[in-house]
């Protein structure tokens, strides 16, 4: 898919229309992966599928494990098809608005009914798939079924501020926390069974109508994270298991004092003295997942915004280097042809340049930055494309095409996109313009999100960099993903050789 002309749309799962608050795996997910074919489209992009928590607003790259899944997508149609729930189980009204999610409410709502379908398990003789399951993944599920259940047992407090033999992980603490939270874990892995067991279900559905999935890999773990908690040598920790230094981004064009996200950096000396293992797992494993991976914050191979425990902003920070080359060299020795796309936006510098060309992988270009400045030299720009590389109108942290028009392009950005038109817009033409252009690049696949495959305005703006409050909560409205749309998206695709 990375080597010939293709198109898709990004949409995460939480946006999907569904009667239970929040997006998942269940028919509206199998109704979506139909629209795509019926639009000539070939690829489904998604953000991250790992738990979340409220403390990091549901932000799907702050994830609470590198290999679990959110249980939030389990599929309630799903379980009751499956014999995990009856029909009467299901809520017959719901006091989640249709439009936006309410991550606490749906959360609640939605663990209320995987209760019930626990029940029913604990009835019955344990399925041959869920035993293979739990041996599959023994490398992470025991501990994050331990982490996941001792959460509640102290006030849902982060693990750091744990009795110091569980902060620790000694083992005589651990044992007898095993024997005690027997139910609870076994709760918690049987859930991680059903989250896996309905997207390969999703999966497989996909591929068979020629759907590929691009998966996101964020590039750092929340600290309050089982993988923190579990390989605390492998990030930059104090003795009390608290950050040495937090990651971030210096001053960009989303914030003056750049972006402070929180989560400890690595400790890459450990990590290459461990052959990177953590890495080559986490990587092995979203393969599976997916057909294609993209690496959030690809630059952080090369060099990682390093800012000082305890600062109020982003800008304290230094640059400090990742072995990134030797790192590339590991993993593709062990994983041939790896699929990665590097997301390569932000403060690149040539270092980070030439780490992608020396492995020869797709870089981003983003439609919406094409025009900031001369249009002959910006790299974001058609005439400027490269085939290896992968182009969206926007993404997750940019406002939509037409919120963009409407409230950030200024007028010499609007003058320099008449000019590269040939002619001026109107705010209602400005998305069907730009997603021509950019099906026309030279760019091998191209990424719309469905935000702009409808033409919405900045109210179904994903996320705003920089801010906590108010994100990650848009949701696509049943009906709205039209035959109109799907002719329209089939033409362009088919008119510039992208048709699935």
């Amino acid at each position: 898919m990375l080597t010939q002309r293709a198109s898709g749309i990004l949409l995460h799962i939480t946006s999907l229309p569904s009667p239970y608050g929040v997006g998942d795996f269940g028919p509206d997910a199998h109704e979506f992966v139909d629209f795509l074919v019926r639009a000539g489209q070939s690829v489904w992009q998604v953000l991250p599928l790992s738990p979340t928590r409220s403390g990091g607003d549901h932000c799907p790259y702050h994830p609470t494990s590198a290999f679990a899944g959110n249980p939030l997508f389990i599929s309630p149609l799903s379980l009751v098809d499956d014999g995990w729930l009856g029909r009467e189980d299901l809520p017959t009204a719901s006091r989640l608005p249709p439009d936006r999610v309410d991550h606490a409410l749906a959360i609640s709502e939605r663990s209320a009914l995987l209760d019930k379908a626990y029940r029913r398990f604990q009835e019955r003789p344990e399925p041959d798939d869920y035993r293979h399951f739990c041996e599959s993944h023994v490398a992470w599920l025991d501990d994050f079924a331990l982490f996941a259940a001792l959460r509640p047992s102290f006030s849902d407090r982060a693990w750091w501020d744990w009795p110091h033999p569980l902060r620790d992980r000694q083992e005589e603490g651990l044992a007898t926390c095993r024997k005690s939270l027997a139910d609870a874990m076994r709760r918690e892995k049987f859930l991680q069974y059903l989250f896996f067991r309905q997207w390969f279900r999703l999966k497989r559905y996909a591929n068979e109508r020629g759907i590929q999935f691009v998966g996101d890999i964020p590039f750092y773990m929340a600290h309050d994270s089982t993988d923190v908690w579990v390989r605390p040598e492998i990030f930059k920790l104090t003795t009390d298991k608290r950050p040495r230094a937090v990651a971030g981004v210096p001053p960009d064009r989303f914030s003056d004092t750049g972006q402070l996200w929180g989560s400890p950096v690595y400790d890459w000396q450990r990590l290459k003295d461990l052959g990177y293992d953590w890495w080559i797992a986490r990587i092995r494993h979203n393969i599976a997942l997916f057909d294609i991976i993209r690496i959030d914050h690809f630059r952080g191979f090369a060099a990682c915004w390093e800012v000082p425990a305890g600062s109020d902003s982003a800008a304290p920070g230094k640059w400090a280097e990742s072995p990134g080359e030797d790192f590339l060299r590991y993993l593709f020795r062990r994983i041939p042809f790896a699929p990665i796309i590097a997301e390569d936006l932000g403060t690149i510098t040539p270092e980070v340049r030439e780490l992608i060309r020396k492995f020869d992988l797709p870089g981003m270009r983003v439609l919406q930055f094409a025009f900031d400045d001369d249009s002959a030299t910006n790299p974001h720009c058609l005439h400027n494309h490269e085939p290896n590389s992968v182009l969206y109108t926007g993404t997750h942290d940019n406002s939509t095409l037409r919120g963009w028009f409407e409230n950030e392009a200024d007028e010499r950005q609007k003058k320099r996109l008449f000019e590269y038109l040939g002619r001026s817009l109107s705010p209602a033409d400005v998305h069907r313009n730009l997603i021509r252009l950019a099906m026309m690049s030279v760019s091998n696949l191209v990424i719309i999100p469905m935000q702009d495959a409808l033409g919405l305005g900045d109210e179904a703006r994903m996320n705003r960099p920089a801010t906590v409050g108010g994100n990650w909560g848009w949701r696509m409205k049943p009906g709205l993903a039209s035959d109109e749309i799907a002719r329209e998206l089939s033409r362009l695709s088919g008119t510039f050789g992208r048709a699935g």
